[in-house]
C-alpha cells in the first residue's frame, strides 16, 4: 500500500505546466503553501505559484531523494532543476508536510537557501551578497 507521502512525492516528480490541475486531487482546498517567496492559502493560489514557476523558470524537474512520514506529518528532501536567465539552475531543499485525515496535503512548507541559490545569481545584489558571505565566513 502506498502512503500519502509516497503518493505526493510521485505527484511532485511528475508535475508539469500541463498537469497542474491534478494538484487539487492531492491537496485540500484550503492548503497552506509556503516557500521563500510565497505564503498562500488555497489550492488555486498554490497552483498559481507553480504556474508562475513553470512560466518563469522554464522546464522544471523535482527529484525526491527521501520521503518520510506518518499519517499526520512528513518530510521530503528533493533537488530542483530548471533554468534561470537562460542558465541551468539546480539546488536542493526540503519540504515539511501536514496531512488531513483523508491523507491529502493541508500544509506544504518548502525550505531552501534563496540567498545563495537565487539572489546571488542576480547581477548587482548577487555581487553584494557574495561580498557579505565572504566577509561573514569563519576563517
Amino acid at each position: 500500500m502506498t502512503t500519502p507521502i509516497e503518493t505526493y512525492a510521485v505527484v511532485l516528480e511528475g508535475l508539469t505546466a500541463d498537469n497542474l490541475s491534478t494538484l487539487s486531487n492531492h491537496v485540500t482546498s484550503d492548503v497552506h503553501f509556503v516557500d521563500p517567496f510565497n505564503d498562500v492559502t488555497g489550492v488555486d493560489h498554490m497552483i498559481r505559484v507553480f504556474s508562475d514557476m513553470f512560466a518563469e523558470v522554464g522546464p522544471v524537474r523535482f527529484s525526491v531523494s527521501e520521503a518520510h512520514g506518518n499519517a499526520s506529518t512528513g518530510m521530503m528532501a528533493w533537488q530542483f532543476e530548471g533554468e534561470l536567465r537562460g542558465k541551468p539552475w539546480t539546488f536542493e531543499g526540503t519540504t515539511v508536510l501536514r496531512f488531513s485525515s483523508d491523507g491529502r496535503i493541508c500544509e506544504h512548507i518548502d525550505y531552501w537557501d534563496a540567498a545563495s541559490n537565487f539572489y546571488e545569481r542576480l547581477p548587482v545584489i548577487g555581487w553584494l551578497l557574495g561580498v557579505l558571505r565572504r566577509q561573514l565566513a569563519t576563517r
